[in-house]
């Protein structure tokens, strides 16, 4: 029988999040090193939950002590580590690396230097409602849905909460005070889902000024 999510969430939600953290990235941590994808993760996480990295280092070592055999990760009662490209003999010791990695952190306070996002993941958990608007509202399916980026904007606001209107916003500010110029932003806009060029005669950091004006007005 599969887990109920509660279940799930008590034994293996907090390892799901480092694991997302990975999706993409190498899993190349060492004792001596940690990894491009932890320390995104570890960077967001002591910003917004830092008690919850205290919870990863309990869940990732139990599941490095007791892995799940073959039958039981099949009939879903145990949660399946993705693939990370190394063999599964290795995966138990690896995990007890990235675990030492995360006690180290909050026994010694060792905390990635702030910056912009580096992953993509990242640039997703960080500004989670600017993704929710780029990759909802301005994939290439724009052209058949609406006559333009304004329609499009103004269609978000229509029929999202206001409460998720204001978040958006307070994200778009965010991303505007970061130290990138508009190579950065285009970067951004990619990550973030945005699969159209901003309107004419607007840079990637134009628009998003110009959005955030717009929703803050509406």
């Amino acid at each position: 029988m599969s887990m109920k999510p509660l279940e799930h969430d008590r034994r293996y939600g907090e390892l799901d999040q480092v694991m997302r953290a990975y999706l993409g990235q190498r899993a190349d941590d060492t004792p001596e090193h940690r990894s491009r994808a932890l320390d995104a993760y570890l960077r967001h996480t002591w910003h917004t939950r830092p008690s919850a990295i205290a919870e990863a280092e309990r869940q990732l070592r139990e599941y490095s002590r007791n892995p799940p055999g073959r039958l039981r990760q099949e009939l879903g009662e145990f949660y399946a580590i993705p693939d990370t490209g190394m063999p599964q003999s290795e995966i138990g010791g690896w995990l007890t690396v990235v675990a030492d990695h995360l006690k180290r952190s909050v026994e010694e306070g060792v905390v990635p230097e702030p910056s912009s996002p580096q992953t993509h993941w990242e640039w997703r958990t960080r500004f989670p409602e600017t993704s929710q608007l780029l990759g909802g509202w301005f994939s290439q399916d724009i052209v058949d849905e609406f006559p333009d980026h304004a329609a499009a904007l103004a269609d978000y606001a229509a029929t999202t909460h206001p409460q998720l209107v204001a978040r958006l916003v307070g994200e778009l500010h965010e991303l505007l005070a970061l130290p990138m110029d508009e190579a950065d932003h285009a970067l951004a806009a990619a990550e973030l889902g945005m699969e159209v060029a901003p309107p004419e005669p607007y840079s990637h950091g134009a628009w998003f000024q110009s959005a955030a004006t717009t929703l803050s007005g509406i």
